[in-house]
């Protein structure tokens, strides 16, 4: 779907990015000034890479060699800001209209009314910017973006001047477009919430290079890349589906490859996948099967790893099947001999994932 191989200079930082992304929603995560933003615009034509090329769905847009350097308006690139760059003066019928009309001769474009459908922007068509929200307003620029009918969808941290309840507004609008319209998304974000819902793939840039890409439960299950994605939050993806609801106790089984986990209820139908995170200060670990204990989710397991940290705490790295963290002091590491290898238990309270971990 993208393949991109570029090097630029942005004042003292090189930037340089290898990046083969497949279909679905890649997710580009990093500190500020990491370059993020910067590889996204070479992508969209707003910035020249020095050298270099930049290939979307079989077509070239860029390439240093070849002497090839498509304008952003014949790369069919979608671009969702952090600001919606509506035009004030359009309403938002008209906002809507101008994507169409970026939509080149022979390309079939979106549905429009399968557009403002989606994005629930039918009360608002009559209305100027100025008088929206900003949920409303971004989810108007998306919707402008997918009407000029973009081979890939790139969206740099849409959500970043959004209050808590607005984003939570928008993400369910950014999760249905790969289902609805089949779209491939790359999407800038510091917010590792965000990119475990959304996310399939995850590119970690830091000082202007990649240093890690992946599916999302490979790079999230790495120890190096702690200090980059955060180690307080840290924790394990997991990809689940919906077993069972169990309708007397308010409780959601879900079956993931290791085991089953038992959370509350979720309005969810049986069969549907669901990613989790499963924070490693969340998770505990027994050298026997506990008894009598109100703890629901239990999984046998082995370490893989044990970290280094410095402080009071260290991170356990245990195969259930798959991969979780679990954060425990260095006392009971050393009282307890877990090392790589050793045969443990792990245990999950079911109030433990919260919603904001659920893709």
């Amino acid at each position: 779907m993208l393949e991109v191989d570029v090097t630029t200079s942005l004042g003292a930082l090189t930037i340089s990015a290898a990046i083969r992304a497949d279909s679905g929603i890649t997710a580009i995560f990093g500190p500020s000034g990491a370059g993020k933003t910067t590889l996204v615009n070479m992508l969209a034509g707003l910035h020249r890479p020095e050298q270099g090329r930049i290939m979307v769905g079989g077509k070239v847009l860029f390439d240093s060699q070849q002497q090839i350097d498509l304008p952003p308006e014949q790369r069919r690139l979608g671009y969702v800001f952090q600001e919606s760059r509506l035009f004030p003066h359009m309403t938002v019928a008209d906002n809507l209209s101008y994507g169409r009309r970026l939509v080149p001769k022979g390309v079939a474009g979106a549905d429009y009314d399968a557009v403002v459908g989606l994005l629930a922007l039918t009360p608002l068509l009559d209305r100027r910017p100025k008088t929206l929200s900003g949920g409303e307003r971004q989810r108007v620029a998306i919707g402008r973006a997918l009407l000029a009918a973009p081979r890939l969808l790139l969206m740099d941290e849409p959500l970043a001047n959004l209050d808590v309840p607005r984003r939570a507004e928008i993400l369910p609008f950014i999760e249905s477009l790969r289902r609805e319209f089949g779209l491939s998304i790359i999407y800038v974000s510091h917010n590792m919430d965000e990119i475990v819902r959304l996310a399939d793939q995850l590119v970690v840039m830091a000082e202007g290079a990649v240093v890690a890409q992946g599916p999302m439960a490979e790079i999230t299950a790495r120890l190096d890349l702690r200090p980059l994605t955060g180690r307080w939050d840290a924790g394990a993806v997991l990809s689940t589906k919906v077993a069972a609801q169990d309708e007397r106790d308010q409780l959601t089984r879900l079956s993931f490859q290791g085991g089953d986990l038992w959370l509350p209820r979720l309005d969810l139908a049986i069969g549907a996948p669901l990613q989790i995170r499963v924070r490693a200060r969340d998770v505990s670990l027994a050298l026997t099967a506990p008894e009598d204990i109100s703890v629901l989710n239990v999984f046998a397991g082995e370490v893989m790893e044990v970290g280094e940290d410095d402080g009071p705490q260290v991170d356990v790295l245990v195969d259930i099947g798959s991969r979780l963290w679990a954060r425990i002091t260095k006392r009971s590491q050393r009282e307890l001999a877990i090392l790589p290898g050793r045969k443990v238990h792990v245990l999950i309270k079911a109030m433990a994932v919260d919603r904001s971990g659920l893709g």
